[in-house]
């Protein structure tokens, strides 16, 4: 079995606060189940602190103060480290997508963020927040992109979407819009950067009919799933509740067409935008 990863404090303030962690469990000679239990969090959850994988909350820093007589260092620290670029409800599953080494995805209405172009993500950003100021798009904007720059490594983290065919039919921005956006996507999967497949409507009903699904693997911490709603997300790491949206994700993909005919349709699908656009 491989050793703990090795923690480097100067990469960023989460991992600074992970490598101290460590350090003062492991001084005070408790196990990362030991810990967790007054935090009521599992030994798994107090790793993925460690390595940077899940935030630190408020309360859980005040506890880690108290059980480790930290002397308030993980609430001071903990403070610096809720400003973030990612809307609340967002912002830790998009940390831990950054660490993860395969992200699998369902997304039944929209482009998923990693795959978005910036037209497409402003004019998404925009119907969510339609009276908030041009900089509070732009902040938006800007950080879904950032996210996407980690398909900018030709290897990882392996990426597996399935959208649904309404993300295709639904004109978001406009058929010159949807055309950019579909033909991103088509180039990246003709990069082997990406695998997608797409789910048809002629499919009817299936496992993931509640919503919008993502499944996130790491090398050195147990898997997380998010799931979100309006304004709201939510990332488990509860080993059951994650191995059921396994077996949901396994059971889309299923019923989803292949990916060399899902990318015919993708490409079918923006040449009609394209010709759409031409004629407006």
């Amino acid at each position: 079995m491989p050793g703990p990863r090795k923690l480097d404090p100067s990469s960023s303030p989460r991992a600074l606060l992970g490598a101290e962690l460590r350090h003062r469990r492991e001084r005070a000679g408790l196990s990362q189940d030991d810990l967790g239990a007054p935090l009521f969090v599992s030994g798994s959850f107090i790793g993925q602190l460690e390595i940077g994988v899940r935030r630190m909350q408020p309360d859980q820093a005040e506890k880690l103060d108290e059980v480790l007589g930290a002397e308030g260092f993980f609430v001071r620290n903990c403070a610096a480290l809720k400003k973030s670029k990612y809307p609340e409800h967002f912002a830790e599953a998009a940390e831990a997508e950054a660490r993860a080494e395969a992200i699998r995805e369902y997304a039944p209405q929209l482009v998923p963020g990693l795959l978005q172009t910036e037209l497409y993500a402003r004019v998404v950003c925009r119907d969510y927040q339609p009276t908030a100021t041009d900089s509070i798009i732009d902040e938006l904007v800007a950080g879904r992109l950032e996210r996407a720059q980690l398909l900018a490594d030709p290897t990882k983290p392996v990426l597996w979407v399935v959208l649904d065919e309404a993300v295709l039919r639904r004109k978001v921005g406009g058929p010159a819009c949807m055309a950019a956006v579909l033909r991103h996507i088509a180039a990246l999967i003709r990069q082997h950067r990406i695998i997608a497949q797409v789910l048809p409507f002629d499919e009817g009903a299936h496992a993931a009919l509640t919503g919008p699904l993502k499944l996130m693997t790491f090398p050195d911490a147990p898997p997380l799933a998010y799931v979100d709603g309006l304004g709201i997300g939510q990332l488990q790491d509860d080993p059951a509740s994650v191995r059921h949206y396994e077996l949901t994700y396994d059971l889309v993909v299923a019923s989803a067409a292949s990916p060399a005919a899902s990318l015919a349709l993708i490409e079918s699908v923006a040449e009609d935008y394209d010709h759409e656009a031409q004629q407006l």
